[in-house]
């Protein structure tokens, strides 16, 4: 899967998910405050992203995702890792 297709396919479920409009989530945009996250709201998210892209989501993963590119890069390093596999 390309890069941008993963970008697509992210923003389609975050936007379906969080009933967001998917014009704000921009590269440099803060995840958690453009989402408005909460405790639970990450649940769902680890819980869409194992179901969408098929690798397992550790907690600790996200201490390192501020904004959209952190978490693109996350999925995408892990989708990469798991298409080699």
């Amino acid at each position: 899967m390309l890069n941008e297709e993963i970008v697509e396919k992210i923003n389609s479920f975050l936007s379906q998910e969080f009933e967001i409009d998917e014009s704000v989530m921009v590269p440099d945009a803060n995840l958690k405050d453009t989402l408005d996250l909460d405790s639970l709201d990450y649940i769902d998210l680890v819980v869409v992203i194992e179901s969408n892209f098929s690798f397992k989501v550790k907690p600790e993963d996200f201490t390192g995702i501020v904004t959209f590119q952190d978490f693109y890069d996350y999925v995408i390093a892990n989708t990469t890792v798991n298409e080699l596999v």
